[in-house]
């Protein structure tokens, strides 16, 4: 058993925090932005919260985080009772946020100065995925490190793999979320045909799944594709923040990423249709809208 602390209690945070708990057995002690909610898991769970990042990080030998953005990650590490201040000699800590490679690189810098391994630690298998401890770990970091914490994130993991040095794992997640855009346009698009030429989608699935045009998406969610329901996992919003990174990345390299950058300007027209908060299969909307 060690001692933990989980900092950010969203769909994926609070769970996955719930695991550590249960299935890991480690002592945890959350931190959340609304104090209701840190209540509410400690209660649920028999852990513990704390007030401020910096409380819950005290004297915990692994520390995860699961927050919003770049500047969302530095206000809870190194901002003011940020986990940085207190984090002991020796400890851990794991940022399963999705965030640019370039803050990971940055606060493995400041925890390399105070004595502490870092892991950029990004996450796949959206709030399904937390719910059910399944979730794909990717991991930036170096060796030593990466097998230490290695056990303590399989408590809400299905696969963890160590990337690379330290911005790898957010690299990996940036290739993850540019894969699924692709995926989900193409589906929605072979949906829209489907339905225009009066096919049954659900026997066409069950065909063409078990072939090269087989993916999780299509598995997962042509079903509520078909419906026309779009609440069933990871937010418009959400992407459009993960696409934003993936382009800018690509930017600084002199990378070009066309069909991302096209799929990019799908999602903000769903924004736009009042879709923020459908999930990523909500391309289809977009194209039954302007088809009408």
């Amino acid at each position: 058993m060690a001692k933990a602390a989980f900092i950010g209690l969203g769909v994926m945070g609070y769970p996955m925090a719930g695991y550590l708990k249960t299935k890991g057995g480690h002592d945890v002690t959350v931190y959340n932005r609304t104090t209701a909610k840190a209540e509410k898991w400690a209660a649920e769970y028999g852990g513990n919260f704390a007030e401020t990042p910096a409380e819950a990080a005290k004297d915990a030998d692994f520390i995860f985080c699961c927050v919003g953005n770049d500047d969302d990650l530095r206000s809870v590490t190194t901002g003011e009772n940020g986990a940085f201040h207190t984090i002991k000699s020796g400890a851990i800590f794991v940022d399963n946020t999705t965030a640019s490679a370039n803050v990971a690189r940055e606060l493995a810098e400041v925890a390399k100065e105070k004595g502490f391994g870092f892991l950029d630690a990004p996450v796949s298998g959206g709030q399904a995925g937390a719910e059910n401890g399944v979730l794909t770990v990717m991991v930036g970091g170096d060796e030593a490190t990466f097998n230490t914490a290695k056990p303590v994130i399989e408590c809400y993991a299905r696969m963890v793999g160590l990337m690379g040095e330290v911005g790898s794992g957010q690299l990996t997640k940036m290739m993850n979320q540019i894969c699924i855009a692709g995926l989900v346009q193409g589906l929605s698009e072979a949906i829209h045909l489907g339905k225009a030429a009066g096919l049954d989608i659900h026997k066409v699935v069950d065909v063409i799944s078990k072939g090269a045009a087989g993916s999780w998406q299509m598995e997962n969610r042509h079903a509520t594709m078909d419906s026309g329901e779009y609440e069933h996992g990871f937010a418009v919003d959400w992407m459009r923040k993960d696409l934003a990174i993936c382009l800018e990345e690509a930017d600084a390299r002199g990378v070009s990423l066309p069909v991302t950058a096209l799929v990019d300007q799908f999602y903000a027209e769903v924004q736009r249709m009042g879709g923020n908060r459908w999930d990523t299969s909500s391309l289809l909307a977009r194209l039954e809208a302007i088809g009408k």
